[in-house]
């Protein structure tokens, strides 16, 4: 199952030459997880306040595949790949319309109170998850 969302490229997201800036991407790509997993029905206040836990990034693979420019109505897709104990494997793609412009392979790790890793929750699995 994939989740979309959709990100306008404002004036702020360009750089100099006028395209969104490389960096840009992993704000957009964060903000589309964020999108994801509250529609799946996980409120990562509540997750951090009732469980103890958060979710961090621990690895980020990214290919630029061609730029987007101011006022582009761009796409984020996110799809989960993997669900492990403790760690989620998605995949990112930023389109304009069906043109591919960005990728990613995102590897999500929960963490406890000390920042160390712990088990993804039973009821936030099932809601990530709900084919596992």
């Amino acid at each position: 199952m994939s989740h979309q969302f959709p990100i306008r490229v404002y004036y702020e997201d360009t750089d100099l030459a006028g395209i969104v800036y490389y960096a840009n991407y992993l704000k957009f790509i964060e903000r589309a997880r964020s999108e994801w997993v509250r529609e799946a029905g996980v409120d990562q206040l509540t997750l951090k306040r009732d469980h103890g836990t958060v979710f961090a990034v621990r690895q980020v693979h990214a290919d630029y595949l061609a730029p987007a420019h101011f006022d582009d109505l761009l796409t984020v897709t996110t799809s989960l790949d993997k669900l492990t104990g403790s760690r989620l494997f998605l995949t990112q793609t930023v389109a304009r319309d069906t043109t591919p412009l960005f990728t990613s392979k995102i590897t999500l790790v929960c963490l406890a109170a000390g920042g160390k890793p712990t088990r993804i929750p039973a009821d936030i699995r099932a809601k990530l998850d709900p084919h596992s």
